[in-house]
């Protein structure tokens, strides 16, 4: 009977023996497990103990950078019009086919003559009629046998002969359609024997050797962007042009509370192409700020972006900051004082006014000769 009889009588002893087996090895391992932190770390870990969290920290200078607003939008004909015929007739010649570029008087198209040159001719003929009297009437008029009336009503028929000469060469002229300014004939609504009267539109004609980048600005970077600044646009093509902001409305729009803004940039060989998406960068004077690794941001419970510093009272502090620009080592962030530390290890550990133990890090000094991070 011995220890095996009273098992087999109290089965729950051999259970009783193997949990206190297995709690013994459990605790074993415990006591024996390595430290997370080593006694020679810079960083306190969440559960250190008592005392402040050691932090390393980077002290950061402003510096003046160039701010740039990004803007959206795409890029249009300087100026785009349609021609209309000033006189009527049917068409003769096409001058010009789309999409050539013309400088300015250039044909486009001409009308027939029909009779013109007769009109011409009979008003030529009125105007030396009406000279040739008045020129006597001015003699008889010192031996009193014209009035002055008489010579008046003369002069003034003569004056209209003049006026209808003149008439008669300008339709002469304008049957001939020209080129209003240089740029690209972009459509043509008419053919050879087509008939057009005054005023038909024959024609659509762009100014496309300066090209304009039309977008919308925010109402709260108005103030920052004047007229006559200078910009750069990326178009969509790849290509990439400098310019210059031409216009800024004073009025900002109901429905987006934006204001339109057009940057003007030449393109003298016309090989930049109108009616394509475009990215500027426009000019919005300068800021100061700090240049930081991406590593260092955070987001606070409502989802400010910020960075944590440490403040002269040793405490974490949040403090909410804007990107102003990116760079390939870097990006460059307002909000911070002008001389900051920047928790650079052990941000994500702490929270904003817990006290804490800032250790300097070790390329400080690199760090504020602008070096990168």
């Amino acid at each position: 009977m011995g220890i095996k009889a009273t098992i087999s009588r109290k089965p729950w002893i051999l259970a009783v023996m193997a949990f206190g087996l297995v709690a013994g090895w459990m605790l074993t391992g415990v006591f024996d497990e390595p430290p997370i932190v080593g006694e020679n770390s810079q960083i306190k870990a969440p559960d250190d103990g008592p005392g402040p969290m050691k932090v390393q920290v980077k002290r950061l200078y402003a510096q003046p950078v160039a701010r740039k607003v990004t803007v959206y939008g795409r890029t249009a004909p300087a100026r785009s019009i349609d021609i209309n015929a000033e006189t009527e007739g049917r068409v003769e010649a096409i001058n010009a086919r789309r999409g050539e570029q013309l400088r300015k008087g250039a044909p486009i198209l001409t009308l027939d003559m029909r009779d013109r040159i007769a009109r011409i001719k009979q008003t030529e003929a009125s105007v030396q009629e009406h000279a040739t009297a008045y020129e006597a009437q001015q003699t008889l008029l010192g031996e009193g046998y014209v009035s002055e009336t008489q010579i008046a009503e003369t002069l003034a028929k003569l004056e209209a002969a003049r006026a209808e000469l003149v008439r008669a060469e300008l339709d002469r002229e304008n049957r001939i359609i020209r080129a209003p300014f240089d740029g690209v004939l972009q459509e043509r609504s008419v053919e050879v024997g087509d008939f057009v009267r005054s005023g038909d539109s024959v024609a659509t004609f762009v100014d496309n050797l300066t090209l304009i980048v039309t977008g919308t600005l925010a109402e709260q970077e108005r103030a920052n962007i004047a007229v006559g600044a200078e910009a750069t646009a990326s178009l969509v093509t790849g290509q990439q042009v400098t310019g210059t902001v031409r216009y800024i409305s004073p009025v900002a729009d109901e429905s987006t509370r934006t204001f339109l803004v057009e940057l003007e940039i030449a393109n003298t060989d016309g090989a930049l192409p109108a009616g394509v998406t475009a990215e500027m960068q426009l000019a919005a004077g300068e800021v100061m700020a700090h240049r930081v690794s991406p590593a260092v941001l955070t987001l606070d419970s409502e989802g400010t972006l910020g960075i944590m510093t440490v403040n002269e009272a040793q405490l974490a502090t949040f403090v909410p900051v804007v990107i102003e620009k990116s760079e390939t080592d870097g990006v460059w962030v307002s909000g911070l004082e002008e001389a900051s530390k920047v928790i650079v290890v052990g941000q994500g550990f702490v929270r904003s006014d817990q006290p804490v133990e800032a250790v300097i890090a070790e390329t400080e000094t690199a760090l504020a000769a602008g070096e990168p991070l």
